[in-house]
């Protein structure tokens, strides 16, 4: 029996091909569409769970009230250990830093550079190809490279014992060689220094609970019970230590999984790369979705064309074929167009996945003979078969023989309230996404033209290194001197994602129990004209004064410290053990992302470099850069002569929201075109089953527009139902997800008219087709048998 199902079905399949190839296709596509989704959902959510003790490691964070960061003070790591026994091990990392390395004729500049305890081996599970993890980091002078650094740098020698020329004035020795760095860590490193480095015991000894500047991460105990209340005890022991030993800062500590961090860190000072769990949310959502719309389609396909199997249901009927045989026959047929959908979905899968990595930043791999991969497709497809195939199996095998085999099918019209549920439900898909899809355009349009409060056009930066932070004047000099670089500032760093910051300010009248955290910027007197920034009060840095111990602040910090623009200009106030004068209040500027408020800022004259930052003229900027690369060459040739552009360094912060767009609007598009595919389904079905009625009144007179607007009344109706229904969803989703941005766009009427009239569009054109072919048809042959 089995055997002559599946005859049929292939029979079925190959007599009807453009049927076929609609729903093979319609679900390859939402299958192909998911599995992208799914692989790139399922690598977000691998973050860190390869280590070994990823469940017993937590990161140190610290908030200053609203201040919330992911650093921690040198010395919390061994302090928390010392007195707390449920404490295992610990490790600090340093921020990433920039330096040269050399060997031989191989010069390059490394940014992914950090600096670690002797114990980064022990906690984490980074695995080492060559050297020993228990003495790799002891000597202050060993570096860790990874595999990729050590071909770089040595080609097929063996590295170890080697030694890299740093900065052109001492030397390191490699170690160790570790395995290159897995995706999915959110630590993501070239070199490890040990934290007993020479030039890091400064930073580790001096004032180890006042400086915020590194990545504190715990070990726990084995026999450590890590739940909530026992976590939250273990806080409360760290912050008691704390009070201890600063007790002038009120700073809260918690610990965060490893495994979250990716996902759910949204903190100041957070390493680069991170992850946003609402996304992964989102897309998740957003391939059941396609799902739904792919299973509806086949729905809809196969109801449209049960008049063809209605006989061949009498027929089996009135030979003895049992309801559940038939639908045994009709769920095994949907099982096999799954699977014929499978096929064609890894297809598509493979040929696309380089672009779609492409477009996400991604370096995901199918492994299409591993064995838990494709338990997971033939499992998609199984479900996508079964759920797309039980509605049409039950409406097929209900037909009755008598009926059927006097070619009455009127009655036969199935659960209408079902099959138009379906359809409001594509139709409520459609909507949210293409609201989705409008917002997501306009907030990143919003991002790239909002105005930060400066100009960011032609701006070119280049970081002061080597021996140009002892040459400054010299540089300073040589920029003035040509034409091309003499409009120049220089500051501590760019007004993109300034981390600096300090409590410790005092002004006049400031309550003593207040606790501000204050970013600062360091800049020279053109900084204000160069960026193009508005004086609300007072004066810019000038070097007709004497500036050295003065301040300006923003709008903000002057509302902060109760003070007007006006009223700011001439009070004393200190920063850092360093009293001075305000002498003006500058409009308040976006320095970091936008999806943060602004912060108060302290800003005071640049005394020592930074980075350099002209501002070309219009089509000159290649002359600029000739320029600035002559003058670095001449001042220090042993640096390579980098430099990027201000907007695009800003373009770059929003990558992920970047890449979210494109892909949400890819997925959006795919849904769409497979709900085309489900409504030219229904279109047919409607048409096929109203041939006669439209005959009857073409015979009295009616003519294609009023046959048109016949058929597509139904449609419009059922459109206006999902839009009471996906109107107050996309709503409630958009403002979701612009909730994450300080600044972003309001919504108007505009976007919830838009999305539903091009749904409509979309409908009405998708109809047309089925619509004017029967109503052009000739009357005479659709009630030839009346």
């Amino acid at each position: 029996m089995f055997q002559n199902y599946l005859k049929i079905a292939l029979r079925s399949i190959l007599r009807y091909k453009a049927y076929s190839i609609i729903n093979i296709l319609g679900l390859a596509i939402g299958m192909a569409s998911s599995i992208l989704i799914l692989l790139w959902v399922q690598h977000e959510l691998s973050y860190d769970k390869w280590h070994k003790q990823a469940a017993k490691i937590y990161r140190v964070n610290s908030a200053a009230g609203d201040f919330k960061t992911a650093v921690s003070p040198a010395g919390m790591a061994g302090g928390v250990q010392a007195i707390l026994p449920a404490i295992r091990n610990t490790v600090r990392m340093s921020a990433p830093n920039s330096f040269l390395f050399a060997t031989g004729d191989r010069k390059f500049e490394e940014s992914r550079v950090y600096y670690a305890d002797s114990t980064f081996l022990q906690v984490f599970s980074f695995p080492l190809v060559k050297g020993d993890a228990r003495t790799a980091l002891q000597r202050p002078d060993a570096i860790l490279i990874t595999a990729e650094m050590a071909t770089k740098y040595f080609g097929h020698d063996d590295p170890i014992g080697k030694v890299l020329r740093k900065n052109n004035n001492n030397n390191v020795v490699v170690t160790g060689v570790l395995a290159d760095v897995p995706a999915n860590s959110h630590l993501q490193f070239d070199f490890i220094q040990p934290m007993s480095a020479p030039e890091q015991r400064r930073e580790i000894t001096e004032n180890p609970y006042n400086n915020f500047s590194f990545y504190t991460y715990i070990q726990l105990d084995d026999h450590f019970n890590a739940s909530k209340a026992a976590l939250a005890g273990l806080e409360k022991q760290m912050n008691d230590f704390f009070k201890k030993q600063n007790k002038d800062i009120r700073i809260d500590f918690t610990l965060q999984p490893l495994t979250s961090i990716h996902l759910h860190s949204n903190l100041q000072m957070e390493l680069a790369g991170g992850g946003n769990i609402q996304y992964v949310n989102i897309f998740f959502i957003v391939a059941i979705f396609i799902m739904i719309v792919a299973c509806i389609n086949f729905m809809n396909l196969a109801t449209a064309r049960s008049a063809r199997r209605a006989k061949e249901v009498g027929l089996r009927k009135v030979v003895g074929a049992l309801r559940w045989q038939l639908m045994g026959q009709f769920l095994g047929e949907a099982m096999l167009i799954s699977f014929f959908a499978l096929l064609v979905a890894i297809i598509i899968v493979l040929l696309a996945l380089p672009a779609f990595n492409e477009l996400a930043g991604k370096k995901l791999i199918v492994h299409i003979w591993n064995g838990q991969l494709m338990t997971t497709l033939v499992g998609i497809s199984v479900a996508t078969g079964f759920l797309s195939g039980s509605y049409p199996a039950l409406f097929l095998s209900g037909f009755q023989p008598v009926k059927v085999l006097k070619g009455s099918l009127r009655g036969l019209s199935g659960n209408r309230l079902f099959r138009n549920a379906l359809v409001v439900v594509q139709f409520v898909v459609s909507i949210v996404l293409l609201i989705g899809t409008f917002v997501i355009y306009n907030q990143l349009r919003y991002i790239k033209q909002r105005n930060l409060g400066y100009d960011k056009e032609n701006l070119l930066s280049m970081p002061m290194k080597g021996q140009l932070w002892n040459k400054k004047q010299a540089l300073y000099n040589a920029l003035a001197q040509d034409p091309a670089t003499s409009q120049f500032t220089v500051t501590s760093d760019l007004p993109t994602n300034t981390t600096s910051g300090t409590i410790d300010v005092k002004w006049p009248g400031k309550d003593p129990h207040l606790q501000v955290v204050f970013p600062s910027l360091d800049v020279s007197e053109s900084f204000f004209s160069i960026f193009n920034m508005k004086m609300l009060g007072g004066r810019a840095f000038s070097k007709a004064f004497n500036d050295s111990s003065s301040f300006i602040l923003n709008e903000t910090a002057a509302r902060t410290m109760g003070m007007t623009p006006a009223s700011a200009v001439g009070q004393q106030i200190s920063f850092q053990d360093q009293k001075g004068t305000i002498i003006g209040v500058v409009a308040d500027f976006n320095f970091k992302p936008i999806q943060r408020a602004i912060e108060p800022l302290v800003m005071r004259l640049n005394k020592w470099g930074g980075v350099v930052v002209v501002k070309t003229r219009p089509g000159a900027t290649e002359a600029a850069i000739k320029s600035l690369g002559k003058i670095c060459e001449s001042l220090e040739p042993s640096y390579p002569f980098a430099y990027g552009f201000l907007d695009q360094q800003l373009a770059y912060q929003y990558k992920g929201e970047q890449q979210m767009g494109s892909i949400f609007n890819l997925f959006a598009l795919l849904a769409i075109f497979i709900s085309g595919l489900g409504l030219y389904g229904l279109s047919a079905y409607i048409a096929e089953q109203r041939t006669k009625e439209i005959g009857v009144r073409k015979v009295l007179g009616a003519s294609l527009f009023n046959i048109l607007r016949l058929l597509s009344g139904d449609f419009t109706r059922l459109i206006l139902i999902a839009m009471v229904i996906a109107i107050p969803l996309a709503w409630w989703a958009v403002n979701q997800w612009l909730q994450s941005f300080a600044y972003h766009i309001q919504l108007g009427w505009s976007v919830f008219l838009l999305a539903p009239v091009a749904a409509l569009f979309i409908a009405w054109v998708t109809v047309s087709y089925e619509s004017i072919k029967v109503g052009v048809a000739n009357p005479v042959k659709s009630l030839r048998s009346e």
